[in-house]
């Protein structure tokens, strides 16, 4: 039989270990200095760039993206080399892959601090990011595809399913959620608005935690454990189930982030139906991988590798357990918008994208560098520092959402609530935050000590050379089934047919949910006196966006008797209309600002905003100094007012060519409205005095940053009235 000679390309695969290495340390480094910024919320006062809003989206993209993207990347281009036999498709596409998205990446870490973001959660680049993006991702894809299209083994194993529904997915949810309108080079707005804004996201936010960081992942379980075992995949059969059945139901389960929220009841219960089904192909998958592991158990407890994978697939298990529990509205009701979110969340990221990308690196360096690992010692001690890290972080923050729902929901008998401050509930969980920073610095010294293994690895090791292989080329046969052969096993030697019906799994739940959101007019009930914002208030929530206050307040009233005591009148859909994009939120660590028009003086937002413990005794929110003293930049109002337009806002040209000085009779008013303030009053005065003494420029109140967030503020929640029945009119 004639045999080929070709050579697997071991250089991208180290060029993503070495990258996975290098962001996962970064972004890790900034998730715990997060951390500490709820002990010490001075801890990078008055520098705009390092403040919680604008650091907290550049982790997440960091860990999300850089660290478990790199690492995807790494997996996949090693394993599928190796499963097809056959070199990449592409040099330069693998070689474009890395280098593009190594420039987002880097892209991201200088315009996220710098205030450049879209607020959407996972989903925070600006457009030119969102193009390039999409760009290398299909790039990544032509390179799969055409290794699988050149391959020399006929039969396309589980980890190749799993790879090709993730490219597909994920391009696919990339794409529809970031469809937005450019305004300048590095601002854009959704097309999409309020409920139909929530929807779209949570569709893609929900599945990119699904076909990002959890079927990739379940490709290189499915190549690696097995290897790291010698053991072959518990069943075959098992694996076919619980591919085609988690691709198809995972899509569906976005809306259960959007429980008792201003989405129709219809497409709720359409997302906690499926999620609840979710569990099923998500245990067998885990069953699969730990069953895997059945006769090397003795191997398991001497092997650091081993270790790793077996708590990465407990993790993902019980991540996956939690999520359709979480979806359950009983449990929704008491778990959202608390710090319970935040240790589900991290149970999934630390633990199974985390010690599962460990595992693979501790298996894959030594191979690449042709060398044994340095210190199995030193890897053991790793493995249990970083499980001590991860209990250390997960267990008080489901204690600290736990205290604060019950705190957020108690009543006296005479029917007030009994913490009506909400500091009170802050202040409560402060000892836990206490234990998440401990936690998360014991998970990062871990990973400094792989860092410290691998770099002596590498250094013990020769010099990383494409592989040389060989296989017999592949046969061709007939294209149709043979006598006696399984459907799956007939599919499987059909990469585009079987691509195509993935595809088609994919789309039809994204279709069921999206679809009606778009082109049912009574979706969203009108409200009459719901009107756009006006020019100063539009700037005002893009400062909003700016500084990622969205990731601390909510603006989505549940209909709860302790939420409508709390805030008043409880949200509706109609509220939302010009909201692009929407703001939510998804998490309370301040309380929710969706009536908090009205509710203080423009005197106070300014005072909270430059120093909020001067009105809010034991806030931990930092200050934003810069926002009394910066001047609004007004240059692109008209422009934002245009795309507003264009996207249905009712703005008139009038209002559009008046917007400057509509702008400056509202700053006026507000300005007017500090100088109630008599403190205020004479600092302002003496600032003037002090500027005109020493011939400096001075930028008069109306046109700082401060007074257009104080008239988006004040805006909020007061084009409703509740009438006593608590009724909204509505014009349907």
């Amino acid at each position: 039989m004639e045999v080929e000679q070709f050579y697997y390309d071991n250089k991208i695969v180290k060029k993503f270990t070495i990258a996975t290495l290098f962001w996962g340390i970064i972004g890790m480094s900034v998730g715990l200095l997060l951390a500490f910024m709820f002990l010490f919320p001075g801890l990078t006062e008055g520098i705009s760039w390092l403040s919680f809003g604008r650091l907290r989206p550049l982790h997440t993209n960091a860990v999300i993206f850089a660290f478990v993207g790199n690492a995807i990347f790494a997996g996949v281009y090693y394993s599928t080399q190796r499963l097809l036999k056959a070199r990449m498709f592409s040099d330069f596409l693998s070689n474009l892959n890395f280098w593009g998205w190594q420039a987002i990446i880097v892209g991201a870490a200088i315009t996220l601090p710098l205030g450049f973001t879209t607020s959407k959660e996972y989903a925070e680049l600006e457009w030119p990011f969102d193009i390039a993006i999409a760009v290398i991702w299909v790039a990544f894809g032509i390179n799969l595809i055409g290794t699988i299209l050149k391959r020399r083994q006929r039969h396309l194993y589980v980890a190749i399913w799993f790879y090709l529904a993730t490219f597909v997915t994920v391009a696919v949810l990339h794409i529809v959620n970031n469809l937005e309108l450019p305004v300048s080079a590095l601002k854009s707005y959704s097309i999409f608005a309020g409920v139909q804004d929530a929807l779209v996201q949570w569709w893609y936010g929900h599945n990119a935690v699904a076909f990002f960081l959890t079927t990739p992942f379940l490709g290189l379980m499915y190549y690696f454990v097995p290897k790291a075992a010698n053991r072959p995949v518990y069943s075959y059969r098992l694996s076919i189930v619980h591919f085609w059945s988690l691709i198809f139901i995972y899509i569906w389960a976005g809306p259960h982030h959007l429980l008792y929220s201003a989405l129709p009841d219809w497409a709720q219960n359409l997302g906690v139906a499926f999620s609840v089904m979710l569990l099923f192909p998500s245990w067998g998958g885990m069953i699969n991988g730990l069953l895997t592991l059945r006769g090397a158990w003795d191997k398991v407890r001497t092997d650091p590798v081993l270790k790793f994978m077996v708590v990465a697939i407990t993790g993902y298990g019980m991540a996956t357990f939690e999520g359709p529990m979480l979806s359950l509205k009983n449990v929704n009701a008491i778990a959202h918008f608390s710090d319970w979110i935040i240790a589900h969340v991290h149970v999934g990221a630390l633990a199974w994208n985390g010690f599962l990308t460990f595992g693979m690196v501790y298996w894959l360096v030594p191979r690449l560098f042709k060398t044994k690992l340095y210190s199995v010692k030193l890897a053991n001690a790793h493995f249990w520092i970083g499980t001590l890290g991860i209990i250390m972080y997960a267990l008080p923050m489901y204690v600290a959402g736990f205290v604060q729902a019950s705190m957020w929901k108690q009543f006296n008998p005479d029917g007030s609530l009994v913490y009506g401050n909400f500091l009170e509930t802050v202040s409560e969980i402060i000892p836990m935050y206490w234990m998440r920073a401990i936690g998360g610095s014991l998970y990062i010294f871990g990973t400094f000590i792989l860092l410290y293994n691998i770099v002596k690895t590498v250094r013990q090791g020769s010099q990383v050379e494409d592989e040389l292989a060989e296989s017999a080329p592949l046969q061709r046969v007939t294209t149709k089934r043979i006598s006696g052969e399984a459907y799956h096993t007939w599919l499987e030697r059909r990469p585009v047919k079987l691509t195509i019906y993935a595809t088609i799994a994919i789309l039809i739940g994204g279709a069921v949910q999206i679809i009606p959101s778009l082109m049912v007019d009574e979706y969203v009930p009108v409200i009459s006196s719901v009107k756009p914002y006006t020019p100063l208030e539009l700037e005002g929530r893009d400062i909003y966006i700016r500084e990622g206050c969205v990731s601390c307040h909510s603006q989505m009233i549940r209909p709860f008797r302790s939420e409508v005591e709390r805030y008043g009148e409880y949200s509706k859909s109609g509220e939302y209309v010009y909201d692009h994009p929407f703001l939510w939120g998804s998490k309370r660590t301040g309380p929710d600002l969706l009536r908090v028009g009205g509710k203080y003086s423009d005197n106070w937002h300014l005072n909270h905003m430059y120093d909020p413990q001067s009105t809010s005794s034991g806030s931990i929110m930092p200050s934003y100094k810069w926002l009394v003293t910066d001047e609004l930049d007004k240059s692109d109002t008209e422009a934002k007012m245009e795309a507003m337009v264009q996207l249905g806002v009712p703005y008139t040209q009038e209002e559009i060519d008046r917007a400057q000085e509509w702008m400056l009779e509202q700053g006026t008013q507000i300005e007017k409205n500090l100088y109630a303030d008599p403190d205020f009053a004479e600092t302002y005065e003496a600032d003037k005095k002090y500027a005109a003494e020493n011939d400096m420029d001075f930028v008069e109140m109306r046109n700082r940053e401060i007074v257009a967030l104080i008239a988006y503020l004040q805006r909020l929640g007061t084009d409703i009235k509740a009438k006593d029945n608590n009724e909204i009119t509505e014009n349907n």
